[in-house]
């Protein structure tokens, strides 16, 4: 885990500019049905912003949450490190899925008397794409980058 503040802010960041590529692209695909070349091609400034989102709400809500309900599941202290890693990643994605889902429906979607059942939708379609590229590509791409630069998240 990150010890510093720097290394916090660091690995916050690379971890929601991560998600939010991965989910932006995801959901570019579903809105055009299918994957194109062209999708993986996303404005920096779209990038910029949503991840300053993630962040803050990751910061505010998401990682607090999300520490305090994996820690009923696992003692960082006591259990394997591995087991840590998933459950914290698993329970972020369990509370900021239907957050960011939420204003994704509020800000894209057109829902207005629709809002409950839209937002219902998209976090059914999105969790599962989010707890796959959490757990198998942003998360593992995210610590061997962090463990590069700062040698922290040993093997």
């Amino acid at each position: 885990m990150p010890k510093t503040r720097f290394q916090k802010i660091i690995f916050a960041s690379l971890m929601a500019i991560a998600m939010v590529y991965g989910m932006e692209v995801y959901n570019a695909a579903i809105r055009r049905g299918g994957l194109s070349n062209a999708m993986f091609k996303i404005s920096p400034f779209e990038l910029i912003m949503l991840s300053i989102v993630v962040i803050a709400l990751q910061e505010i809500i998401g990682g607090p949450l999300a520490r305090k309900l994996a820690f009923r599941l696992v003692n960082p202290e006591k259990d394997r490190a591995i087991a840590v890693v998933l459950a914290v990643s698993v329970m972020t994605v369990c509370v900021m899925c239907p957050i960011m889902s939420l204003i994704a429906t509020v800000l894209f979607k057109d829902a207005q008397s629709e809002l409950f059942a839209k937002w219902l939708q998209t976090v059914a379609i999105n969790f599962p794409m989010a707890l796959s590229w959490q757990i198998f590509v942003a998360g593992p791409l995210v610590r061997l980058i962090c463990r590069s630069i700062f040698g922290i998240f040993a093997k």
